[in-house]
């Protein structure tokens, strides 16, 4: 059995739901601190923190787990800043809870959801696996911290593990029945969709002088559903003898901030304020994958690699649930 650790988030839920379509036994452990009980679906539930080594012991006696995967870190760059002890534990310390147990049980297999974050400023677009890692904020420094940890247990106690480094993650499944419901809600697409339905009151770009053809970020978004399949791909992959390793996932295309504007307007149909900021600190011109190695080694490629149909996705949950997963 596959254990899904923080499986009622966004990723999670869409991972689960791929595992129930498969017909792979798992179970989502969850404390639904920023995850969605609605989100769970048909999937087994055990409402647990990684943080309480009790809880850990417990699920791992109910169901016989053979194979780990994490989506359960905090992800909001802005907050790591803000409030990085919080980040250290629950992106950190927990999964050393989760590693302990799986050392003390022979499971051996995991895999991460790990972040671009790790490689901070690029040096190089597209970015490969072996670029530097330089994380410029705490979020990035759990991460990165969490990957050499698996690293380390690899050597020493034979664990095998894939750490999969998504870049801009976006979209809803494609029959609309998972989308994203962050609160507060961070990321660019569903920001700008939620000022489209008028449910916030404008959208800010910050930075209009980037040296790219319009002036502001370019960034590579990868569809959550595409994520799922990535994932699923590493879970056979390990199940098959792999040995460890990291891909980055990404659709290998970049859209800026505002071709991402113009994408929604067209999708929706609908106009919204936008308004100009000043850069933010850390933000680069481009961020783009070099997803190469998870197309040879995995076997993966993007169904939806057009921003337009991740925002047509992403949109036609919203119109769905206007209020989130509470509508």
């Amino acid at each position: 059995m596959i254990l899904v650790c923080g499986g009622a988030g966004y990723i999670g839920s869409h991972m689960a739901k791929r595992l129930r379509q498969e017909g792979v036994d798992h179970v989502i452990f969850d404390n639904l601190e920023r995850g969605n009980e609605a989100a769970i679906g048909g999937s087994q539930f055990f409402r647990g923190d990684l943080r309480n080594r009790d809880d850990v012991a417990a699920v791992f006696e109910q169901f016989d787990i053979h194979l780990v995967m994490h989506f359960a870190a905090y992800i909001e760059v802005g907050e790591s800043v803000k409030e990085p002890a919080k980040f250290w534990e629950n992106n950190v310390t927990a999964v050393w809870n989760l590693l302990e147990e799986c050392r003390e049980r022979g499971v051996e297999q995991v895999v991460f959801s790990s972040t671009a974050a790790v490689y901070g400023e690029p040096s190089v677009v597209p970015i490969p696996e072996d670029h530097p890692k330089n994380p410029t904020n705490p979020y990035g420094d759990t991460k990165l911290a969490v990957e050499r940890m698996l690293s380390g247990y690899g050597r020493a106690y034979g664990l095998r593990s894939v750490c999969l480094r998504y870049f801009n993650a976006c979209g809803s499944d494609p029959e609309g029945e998972l989308g994203e419901d962050h609160r507060p809600e961070t990321h660019l697409i569903p920001r700008i969709l939620l000022a489209a339905a008028g449910r916030a009151p404008e959208i800010t770009v910050f930075g209009t002088d980037y040296d790219t053809p319009d002036g502001t970020c370019i960034r590579d978004y990868v569809h959550v559903w595409d994520l799922a399949d990535a994932h699923l791909r590493a879970v056979r992959y390990l199940e098959a003898g792999g040995a460890s390793d990291q891909f980055n996932l990404g659709s290998g295309n970049g859209f800026s901030v505002r071709e991402v504007l113009d994408a929604v307007r067209s999708v929706t149909g609908l106009d919204f304020p936008v308004s100009y900021g000043d850069r933010r600190e850390g933000d680069p011109a481009r961020l783009v994958a070099d997803s190469t190695r998870a197309r040879s080694v995995l076997g993966w490629s993007p169904e939806f690699d057009d921003v337009a149909v991740c925002v047509r996705h992403a949109w036609d949950w919203m119109v769905a649930h206007p209020g989130g997963y509470g509508s």
